[in-house]
């Protein structure tokens, strides 16, 4: 525990933050062109173009690429842990979100019937396209590769 302050040195971590918060930045500025007003809502939400889990785990592992070498097993951990995140976001999440949206609109119609029945609403927008993952795979590449020197 004593070397807990030494995270801070930590740039491979820091890179695949970045990569994070950069891609949920272009959230809202994709909202603002789609809406034509921001909504700093987009910041905070899971789901959405592009795809944040994924620009965090494509960072990460081009970052051990680069800093520990294409063949390494610490980069085949890294690729494999990518692998399953993006996965998960574009399949499990995304089913999920499907599943909400058509219990939203149960619910909704139930109100129609049952003006008593009062039902808080799902949370529909929790997965990604692949698409918004292929996207969110760029951005995290793309973060490692200029922050290369300071791997």
């Amino acid at each position: 525990m004593h070397n807990f302050p030494s995270i801070v040195e930590n740039h491979l971590l820091w890179v695949s933050l970045i990569a994070c918060l950069v891609a949920q930045g272009l959230k809202l500025v994709i909202e603002f062109f789609r809406e034509g007003k921001f909504d700093a809502r987009s910041l905070f939400t899971t789901g959405g173009m592009p795809s944040a889990h994924s620009a965090l785990v494509a960072s990460l592992a081009t970052g051990v690429g680069i800093r520990e070498g294409w063949d390494s097993t610490d980069f085949a951990i890294a690729l494999l842990f990518a692998i399953i995140v993006m996965f998960d976001a574009a399949g499990v999440r995304q089913a999920a979100g499907k599943q909400a949206r058509l219990l939203n609109q149960i619910v909704d119609e139930l109100f129609q019937e049952h003006k008593a029945f009062n039902e808080e609403k799902l949370k529909e927008l929790l997965g990604h396209t692949p698409l918004q993952v292929l996207v969110g795979v760029a951005v995290g590449i793309m973060i490692a590769i200029l922050c290369q020197p300071w791997l």
